[in-house]
Parts: C-alpha cells; sequence; structure tokens
C-alpha cells in the first residue's frame, strides 16, 4: 500500500538528517516523506543537501508553534498524493530498519487495519562528537519503560489510550478520516497527542502496539518540569478540559505549583503567577 511519513519540523536540521538516512536504510522505503517547515526555511536546504525526493512544506508559526496544525497539513498533502498508510515520525526519531515494514504489514492485516497503530520508542544517550552509527542502532533497542513492548513480530491490543504518543504511529486513510485528525485549538508544547488518543478512544477506532515498528529518539536537552513551555501548557491544559472536563499533564501541573509559578482554583483551573516566553524547539 502507497505509504507516507509525515514530519513536523522547526530547528533540529541534523536530527532531521539522520531521520532521512534512518529512512534510506530500511527494508521497506517510504512512497513519500512529506516534511512541514514550521517558520523555518532553512529546511528545504537540509533536504536538498540529502540528495532526497523528500517534499517540504513551508508552514508559517507564530510565538507558539502550531504542532497539530502541521500534521494536519502534512497529512492532507500525503493523501492528496494518493497515500493510503500515514506514518508519523517526530523529526527527533530515526526509525529502524524494519519500521515501515512492521507498519504496512500490520496494517494490511483484517484484525489491525482499521487500529491505530503505535510504535516502540528507544530514547537513545547523547550522539557524541561523531555522531549516531545508524548501522548498530537495530542492537540498541530498549523502549520506553511506560509503553507496552509487544516481541518483534507480536502485535497487542491496548484499551489505555492515555498512552498514545505522536512520537511514532501509523494508520490507513480512513482511520485518519475517522477521528478527524489533530484538535487545531492545540498550540505550542502539550496536549494535542492525548487529544487524539481520546478522540480515537470516542470513535471507536482500536489500538495496537506493533512490535518490530521501532524507533530511536535522538537525544536533546529537556527539563522536568517543561518549565520553558509553562504558557502553552496551561493553556492547551484549559483547552482539553473543556473538551473533555478531564485535566491533563497533572504531574506538570502538580510541580508548577509546587514552584510557585502556577495557583489553582477550586475546580482545577490552572493560572499563571508567573509568565514566560513559549519554547520554539520541537520535543
Amino acid at each position: 500500500m502507497r505509504t507516507a511519513v509525515v514530519t513536523v519540523v522547526h530547528g533540529r536540521h541534523d536530527h532531521l538528517r539522520r531521520q532521512i538516512r534512518g529512512l534510506r536504510r530500511g527494508v521497506a522505503a517510504p512512497d513519500a516523506h512529506v516534511v512541514v517547515a514550521l517558520g523555518d526555511p532553512d529546511v528545504r536546504d537540509v533536504v536538498r543537501s540529502e540528495k532526497s525526493a523528500t517534499v517540504v512544506l513551508d508552514c508559517p508559526s507564530g510565538p507558539r508553534l502550531p504542532l497539530a496544525a502541521a500534521r494536519n497539513r502534512g497529512a492532507e498533502a500525503a493523501l492528496d498524493d494518493g497515500a493510503e498508510l500515514l506514518v508519523f515520525l517526530d523529526v527527533d526519531c530515526i526509525p529502524s530498519t524494519a519500521l515501515l515494514q512492521r507498519y504496512r504489514t500490520v496494517a494490511g492485516q483484517v484484525d489491525h487495519r482499521d487500529a491505530l497503530l503505535c510504535g516502540p520508542v528507544t530514547y537513545l544517550p547523547p550522539a557524541g562528537e561523531s555522531g549516531y552509527d545508524l548501522t548498530a542502532l537495530d542492537d540498541c533497542v530498549d523502549p520506553h519503560p511506560a509503553r507496552p513492548w509487544p516481541p518483534e513480530t507480536a502485535t497487542v491490543t491496548s484499551d489505555d489510550y492515555s498512552l498514545f504518543w505522536s512520537l511514532s504511529f501509523a494508520l490507513r486513510r480512513v482511520t485518519w478520516e475517522a477521528i478527524g485528525g489533530f484538535c487545531e485549538e492545540y498550540e505550542g508544547y502539550g496536549g494535542e497527542d492525548t487529544d487524539f488518543g481520546r478522540t480515537a478512544a470516542a470513535c471507536g477506532v482500536p489500538m495496537r502496539w506493533v512490535g518490530g515498528a521501532h524507533a530511536f529518539h535522538q537525544h536533546h536537552q529537556v527539563s522536568d518540569p517543561p518549565v520553558q513551555h509553562l504558557e502553552d501548557i496551561v493553556r492547551n491544559c484549559v483547552v482539553f478540559h473543556r473538551r473533555w472536563s478531564q485535566w491533563p499533564m497533572e504531574g506538570w501541573l502538580t510541580a508548577f505549583e509546587s514552584k510557585g509559578l502556577i495557583e489553582r482554583d477550586d475546580d482545577g483551573t490552572p493560572r499563571l503567577l508567573h509568565r514566560r516566553p513559549s519554547a520554539q524547539p520541537l520535543r
């Protein structure tokens, strides 16, 4: 089936280069790679330097990165080009050699063809001066312990949609259309993928974890809690609560409150006490 990989980029140019090279090494190649550049005109030069057939879409960006809208634009372009299977990869993720093949195989099986397919992700240490050895990555599989990790050829059904993440997932056109894409009310960091998983559950879309569809998340600096995304997270939490009557990212909200960065009303609504500029880099 015609397969398109969709990636959203703002900065992280070296990470994008490694992703392109990882896709090139796969036992199955994508029919298209759509990169949505968020206010980042240099992405075209990155793709050109890799001699890649990747399609670059320019998407304007304000102070808050429109991640949800960008993923939707990428999906629309891929579907207009005839894609039957959409594979979303975060720019930080290098695919294993079997990732696309496993997603395609499972998406073609009767029991899974209408499902939201999720792959395990291994978080890598810093790359070092010489970068990552892509030829050795398949031997570094050590997925995040908070998510299911099926055997290489197995597929596991899950009803815990809170575990969905946008780092690596795949779905057929009909499933994407049933879910309706990402809610574009979310802007900046946090909440849009949790909302996507909740919407999939509400639509009755089954979720599967796909063994062998491994991705490797390249290292970058993070903070815990992510105070550089404070305003985005508070705003997106309010959007999520309005849509689902539940507060997401409770751990971060509690940490922000303990640091004196927010206060919460009796109904749990968070309010900023100290404003910080929204961060631009993707997670």
